[in-house]
């Protein structure tokens, strides 16, 4: 990177600035599937990502590396992008923004399951139990929700709350494919070819289900944030906190988005908090970060660096 050099703690402004960018990304996409429609809205998120990336790779002298492993990062794209985008799509036509926040808040949780099952990345006992109690608050929260029974709604908010569910596999998957697959990558490239990716595999989706009605200025706005701010800006944002606070720091603003989604689905669609959905965020936060490792014993903490 160029430019004036940065301060020691310069990334927790990128850490809070981009928890704030995700959180909004629910915001949009309800605001943006209302008039374009669970798929359409998903195709136009990553084409728009996707015209705003590509030219940073182009720009970086990238565009080699993108071609030459364009198989296995389109791939990545589909699980990390195309299904989880519209899956969350389809789920927030009858849930609140804030719940599926929440939800999301276990991608890490899936994350260190698929690595455990696919990479044979053994947890720790601890984080193991990390695991559990992570599970153990979904499925309370989950059990709230679990109506599976149409009340008028697009979709019955039990079916809802597993869309979110399979939405976050997909991600966890897509980390350990591109572990496995795409290590030493360039991430820039890996963030466009992905988002290209989820567009290619999107679009007869799209094409199918496209609004007969030209949707208003409100949600064309929505989904240029949603592409350009929550997607192309948030994977810079994203990147660069990992290169300079670790990844450990970077995955944990999975824990703060869902306060910025919270806050903007109190402000601006009324939605209701309870005390059930803060007390189960608390269970599914708790438990991945002690599965994550970035909460961990005393004992293995010390453990770990004498080691």
């Amino acid at each position: 990177m160029t430019g004036r050099a940065r301060g020691p703690r310069a990334w927790v402004v990128d850490f809070l600035l981009l928890a704030a960018i995700w959180g909004g990304s629910f915001l949009f996409i309800r605001l943006g599937v209302v008039e374009f429609g669970p798929l359409a809205t998903a195709f136009m998120r990553v084409a728009i990502a996707s015209a705003f990336l590509l030219p940073l790779v182009a720009w970086k002298g990238r565009a080699g590396d993108l071609v030459a492993h364009w198989k296995s990062i389109f791939a990545i794209g589909v699980f990390n992008s195309a299904l989880p985008f519209a899956l969350y799509s389809f789920a927030l036509t009858s849930i609140a923004t804030g719940l599926s926040a929440i939800l999301n808040a276990t991608v890490p949780l899936f994350g260190a399951l698929v690595a455990w099952g696919w990479l044979r990345e053994r947890p720790a006992p601890w984080r193991a139990a990390g695991l559990a109690i992570g599970f153990a608050g979904v499925a309370l929260l989950a059990g709230d929700k679990a109506d599976f029974h149409s009340r008028g709604q697009a979709l019955p908010t039990g079916w809802a709350v597993l869309l979110c569910l399979f939405a976050t596999l997909s991600y966890g998957v897509a980390a350990s494919a591109a572990k496995k697959y795409l290590s030493g990558r360039p991430a820039l490239v890996t963030a466009a070819g992905s988002q290209l990716g989820a567009l290619v595999a999107l679009a007869p989706f799209a094409w199918w289900s496209w609004p007969a009605a030209l949707p208003g200025l409100r949600a064309w706005l929505a989904l240029v944030a949603l592409g350009v701010l929550c997607t192309g800006v948030a994977y810079i944002l994203y990147f660069r906190l990992i290169e300079e606070a670790g990844p450990s720091r970077a995955l944990a603003v999975t824990f703060v988005v869902p306060v910025f989604a919270v806050l903007y689905g109190v402000l601006f669609l009324d939605e209701a908090v309870t005390g059930w959905m803060l007390f189960c965020a608390a269970i599914i936060v708790a438990g991945t970060a002690l599965s994550t490792g970035l909460v961990q014993p005393r004992a293995s903490a010390a453990a770990r660096r004498n080691a």
